[in-house]
This record gives structure tokens, sequence and C-alpha cells, in this order.
């Protein structure tokens, strides 16, 4: 992918004294191909993954469904499906719709949600939540603080990573992009919303937005920190539509053009199609950007139309024994949302070839047929194969 020189010169140490001693003229280029091409013995190719999830949601009936008492919350089981998944990986990032403003706690139009539901989803094995959304400012500056001063919170407690917003210039300046060490490799995590739907009245405290000058900003630093793998994450597109808007297409190969490695899009809450872009680098050399334009919910109180599935991205990261980024493989999997007395007591999220064939399973078989309806559908609609 990115041109990294110093990650071949341990060959070249290893290579060069054998090359001095031989006969005849040393051509400079072929010498450093040579150097290039010698892997040691003890490196091997390795890959890690990096997960997404889609837009986790909040609604009122998510709320009263998931109190148990004396100001208490308890969202377990949401998630149970596929924590093993979000676990495993080597870095799980979710999209937090809401804010943690505190109470009064509310859903759509203007969510705040419970502090222990963030702290769910990081024992669920999240790593990053992605803050840059429209939904991020429902409660004002002072809620805002307020979710992000919680994030920083969690961060002390879980380990945990938020991107996305920021308290003041510096503070985002420090975190955008956000840059992560997986296993050797420096991941930069880029976050931005088109806008939110209460206006702000300055700019900080604030959230990050398409803005290409700012993203432009951020790409750069990401390339010049050395990072391997540079993701880029927009809030962004038409609700409900399942194929990506021009706009979205002509953005990412902006993205992709100014070292974007990867595209992960959320916002429409339906689940829309992929694609791979093909552009050239400053060098002239050719890359292959995957773009998957909208994961859908990942977990909501929705039952529209084709609200009720969602993607599970692992991206596999293929590294070669130089601990460079070779090839980018995305695999989808799809999740169901299903509804509290459908298939069990509360809202839970699953992978949908989990229950393929177990209709006895369902409570309400009616929503079994219609998981597997609207998950043929999509397949169609979007190309997207499982």
């Amino acid at each position: 992918m990115k041109n990294r020189t110093y990650a071949v010169l341990p060959a070249i140490l290893t290579v060069l004294p054998a090359l001095a001693h031989a006969e005849g003229n040393v051509n400079d280029k072929a010498l450093l191909q040579q150097a290039v091409n010698a892997c040691p013995a003890d490196r091997d190719y390795d890959t890690i993954t990096v997960s997404f999830i889609g837009d986790v949601m909040l609604h009122q009936a998510q709320i009263d469904g998931a109190y148990r008492g004396n100001g208490t919350y308890d969202f377990s089981g949401y998630f149970s499906g596929i924590t093993v998944d979000l676990d495993d990986a080597d870095l799980a990032v979710a999209n937090m719709e809401f804010t943690l403003a505190g109470e009064p706690y509310t859903g759509y139009p203007s969510f705040s949600a419970p502090d222990a539901y963030a702290e769910y989803m990081a024992e669920c094995g999240v790593d990053i939540f992605l803050t840059a959304n429209n939904h991020i400012l429902d409660k004002g500056e002072k809620g805002l603080l307020r979710t992000l001063a919680t994030y920083r919170r969690l961060e002390r407690e879980f380990g945990i990573k938020m991107t996305g917003s920021a308290e003041n210039a510096d503070s985002s300046d420090a975190n955008y992009p956000l840059l992560m060490n997986v296993d050797g490799l420096k991941i930069a995590i880029i976050n931005f919303t088109y806008g939110t739907n209460a206006v702000p009245h300055k700019r900080w405290p604030g959230t990050n937005l398409t803005d290409r000058t700012e993203i432009g900003k951020a790409l750069t630093k990401a390339e010049n920190s050395g990072a391997g793998l540079t993701i880029a994450l927009p809030h962004w597109g038409n609700e409900y539509e399942t194929s990506h808007a021009p706009s979205q297409e002509e953005l990412a190969r902006w993205l992709a053009a100014n070292g974007a490695d990867l595209i992960v899009g959320s916002h429409p809450h339906v689940v829309q199609d992929t694609d791979m872009l093909e552009v050239t680098d400053a060098g002239g050399n050719p890359r292959k950007v995957p773009v998957i334009y909208s994961l859908g919910n990942a977990i909501s109180n929705m039952s529209a139309a084709n609200t009720q599935i969602g993607l599970l991205l692992n991206v596999h990261v293929a590294r070669d024994c130089w601990g460079s980024v070779s090839d980018i493989i995305p695999e989808y999997v799809f999740l169901w949302s299903s509804l509290p007395g459908r298939l069990k007591d509360r809202h839970c999220t699953v992978k949908v070839k989990d229950y393929i064939g177990k209709e006895k399973y369902w409570r309400q078989p009616y929503e079994y047929r219609k998981m597997v309806n609207t998950y043929l559908n999509i397949k169609a609609l979007t190309g997207i194969e499982d």
C-alpha cells in the first residue's frame, strides 16, 4: 500500500555484505530489489482483523425495557450474539448515535442514553466509539461536554478510545486522526459527519464535519505519522436508501485519492451497496480502496423496511513479512436486530445465518420470515455476498 522505505533496512543490512563480494558491476536498483525480496526465515505473513458495526441506537422503548428500578439500567443480551466476534477482533469500532448527556434519558428525536449503555458496549469488546454523527449535539453544548467527559472516564476504566468530537481545538488536533497501534501496525481513524440536527453556536465544543480542508489535514497527518492503514468513517448519505448517492461516491473517490485505504460509512439506517475504487497514489502506483457505503443499524427499535438488518464488517488486513499492508479483505456478516418478544424477551442482535432454518426458536414466526425475506432482498439489492 504505502511506501515505507524504512521497513526494508534490516534486509538491506543482511544482504549487502554478501552482495558486496559479487563479481562484476553492481546495479543499485537490482541490489535494492534483492534486499526487499529477502524475507528472513523467522518472519511470516500475518493478518489483523478490524471489525465494525453500524448505528448503535437507543430509542425510548429500549430505555424503558432496560430499566431495572432505582435508576439502574441493564442492557445485557443486546449483543450476546456477536460479543465473541467483537472481543476476538484486534480492533472493534462502533458508531454511537446518541449522547451521554445525563437524565432525563430520552430517545428519538433527541437522544440521551444512560452511561450504562456505553459501559456495556465497552464490556462487549468495542475498542473505539465513533461520535461524529447528526445526533451528537442533541442536548446542546452541555450535553456534548458531558458525553465527552463520560467517554474520557471510560477510557480510564476500560481502555476504550473515542473519536469524532472534541472539547476544544487542542483536543481535536490531538485526536484527529485517532492513531492506534495494533500489533505493530499504526492505524489512523478519521471520523466526520455531514452535519448535526442541532445547529452549534460556536465551533468548540463540537464535532468533525465534512470539511475537505480539515479532512485533508487529517489525511496528511496520518501519512506523516507513518500510518500503514488509514480508515475514513464518514456519517453520510440518504436515510433508508439502499443504493449510495452520487455525492457519496464522489467524496469516496476524493478520500481514496488523498490517502484513505478503507472507507466505512454510517447514517442511512439501512445497508447500502459496496464498491472497490481504483486510484493512483502520488507515486503513480495503483491502489484498490474498499468502500462500504452504509453498515445499517447494529441495534435499534426500528421496524420499517430494511431497518432491522445490518452488517458486522470484518476487515482482514494482510501484512507482508516486513509488516507493510499487502491486502485489505472485507468479510460481511449480516445481522438482525430483533424486537422484544419476537426472538427473546428483549432487544437483541443476532447473526442471520445462525438462525436460518430455525424458525422454531422464534416466538413470533412472522419476524423469522421477515428476517429471511429482508436478508435475501438486501443481498439482491446491494450485491453483497456473505
